[in-house]
């Protein structure tokens, strides 16, 4: 499991270096995007552009890594490839998460809103 993540616009930007987000590496992405997330940051930003291809175990940790950020702390979502998009869309999480076009974007976004 291959992530990184930087302090960019006032934001914490977590990379996900991964083809896939399925069954196979759900937990261990759960567990280092804990460790990733304790980095203090009102925002963070999930950049899934690596990802092609996501199954419900990895909606799910997605969806816990949310669940898990402290109050007042928001998981936003960018560079979703169609396949992805199509399962967050299918599953209705779209209306859940924030979802931008890609990093730059929600970047230049949260500057937007913060000003």
């Amino acid at each position: 499991m291959n992530l990184y993540a930087e302090a960019r616009g006032g934001a914490l930007v977590v990379h996900v270096d991964e083809e896939r987000l399925d069954a196979a590496i759900a937990i261990r992405f759960k567990d280092l995007m804990r460790e990733v997330t304790a980095q203090p940051s009102t925002r963070v930003v999930l950049d899934l552009s690596e990802v092609e291809f996501l199954d419900s175990s990895g909606l799910g940790a997605v969806v816990a890594v949310m669940k898990s950020l402290a109050p007042g702390r928001r998981l936003e979502l960018a560079g979703l490839r169609p396949n992805v998009e199509k399962v967050f869309r299918l599953t209705r999480m779209d209306s859940v998460f924030r979802i931008h076009a890609g990093v730059e974007e929600a970047l230049v976004e949260g500057i937007r809103n913060a000003g």
